[in-house]
């Protein structure tokens, strides 16, 4: 029977009470300071605690149907209670915590059944009654997926070296990976590690950006030597690889609304030796302006609800609602119509979320083309999370000669 100790529990119960209740802040950064702050524990400590308090997250809704009550500051302590017993994980003297009591919670696991979808696969119920509406009865299958451990995926970088070389070089440092098939910039690792602390990472061979992402760069087939814009850049993961992919040769303007993503860009372009990258923040529309049919490809990783990435991210089901997804197709629409102007005439686009809804993908695409004569669509890309990593969105748009 796996023991769960006294300062483990606090740790974890700690970390929850952070991301539901103060300032709900994002559960990689709770959980990567809670472990930075208890160097002490042993390699397997942190890893029962890293998969407790994700775990939890992701089947929220599901452990407050076994409680009986929604989830507050103070009975965070059953929840984990509810989580023990449902996995059959337990520590000594749990009633010890906060007066916690599992004869309710047995009562209902024994049950064996639950009463909706939305407990079932543990999501909100407006985001049941969408994903029902938007995907049709494959939606069961996706949050199914969507729902597993996300596994970690490198990218390796090709300015350095090549992906058969890094699973080389990261096996001398003791973490074992494999290259992923119709992937060749890809490199799964065997079990999760910190790969951040190896040298491969700090002598910039390798990014961690998963397999479906790396087709959008693929998607938008650029050369050497051309101008390639990406207008919503970010910290630059996929600014990083189109760089690699065109050999450093040409040039790439990444934008973004956010001057400390740049900042972070700058930095990963510096450790990854891509030199063709010039950061520019977007602080008016004369930015945008400026840039208009300069661009021989254009990249538009457009704000989404994040909906195809929670494998990895799993608290965002609970930080998004119906206001912030008819907030943000209206936002993807406005970036679609403002940014395609980017395009040279004979140019070519790609459009892409990490998203699964209709909605927020082909549908805004078919609104964009009925509304830009100028344009047509090449192919469109749907990776699902039921084919194993994350989902994607990606459409390749050319605009005519």
């Amino acid at each position: 029977m796996e023991l769960i100790h006294r300062n483990l529990l606090i740790g974890i119960h700690d970390a929850l009470q952070e991301t539901f209740f103060e300032d709900r802040k994002y559960a990689d950064k709770v959980i990567e300071r809670l472990l930075k702050g208890h160097r002490q524990w042993g390699s397997e400590d942190r890893r029962v605690v890293a998969q407790i308090f994700y775990d939890i997250i992701r089947w929220k809704k599901r452990l407050e149907y076994y409680m009986g009550e929604g989830v507050k500051p103070t009975n965070i302590y059953k929840m984990i209670l509810a989580y023990c017993l449902w996995t059959k994980i337990h520590y000594k003297k749990f009633e010890e915590f906060d007066g916690v009591k599992s004869a309710d919670i047995i009562t209902k696991l024994r049950k064996g059944t639950v009463p909706t979808k939305a407990i079932e696969y543990s999501i909100p119920e407006w985001l049941a009654e969408t994903l029902e509406r938007e995907l049709g009865p494959k939606w069961e299958r996706e949050m199914t997926a969507l729902n597993e451990k996300a596994p970690t995926i490198l990218r390796v970088n090709t300015l350095k070296t090549t992906a058969k070389e890094l699973v080389s070089d990261l096996k001398d440092e003791n973490v074992e990976s494999f290259l992923v098939k119709n992937y060749p910039d890809a490199v799964q690792l065997e079990e999760k590690k910190n790969v951040f602390l190896t040298s491969a990472f700090k002598d910039g061979l390798f990014e961690v950006q998963d397999a479906s992402s790396q087709k959008i760069g693929e998607l938008l087939e650029v050369k050497e030597g051309m101008r390639v814009v990406d207008v919503c850049a970010g910290a630059g993961g996929k600014t990083l690889h189109l760089a690699a992919l065109m050999k450093n040769k040409g040039q790439i303007i990444a934008l973004d609304i956010y001057e400390w993503k740049l900042a972070e860009l700058r930095r990963r372009a510096k450790r990854a030796g891509a030199h063709n990258i010039e950061t520019r923040f977007i602080d008016d529309n004369k930015v945008i302006k400026r840039l208009h049919e300069k661009a021989d490809r254009l990249l538009i990783d457009s704000p989404c609800s994040g909906l195809g990435v929670l494998k990895r991210n799993p608290d965002s089901k609970w930080k998004i609602d119906q206001e912030f997804l008819d907030r943000i197709r209206k936002e993807q629409e406005k970036i679609l119509n403002d940014y395609a102007k980017i395009l040279k005439k004979g140019g070519k686009m790609v459009y892409a979320t990490c998203s699964i809804l209709p909605s927020e993908n082909n549908e805004q695409v078919e609104t964009f083309l009925k509304n830009n004569e100028g344009y047509t669509l090449l192919k469109e890309v749907n990776m699902l999370p039921s084919e194993g990593f994350d989902g994607f969105y990606m459409a390749l748009i050319e605009r005519k000669p």
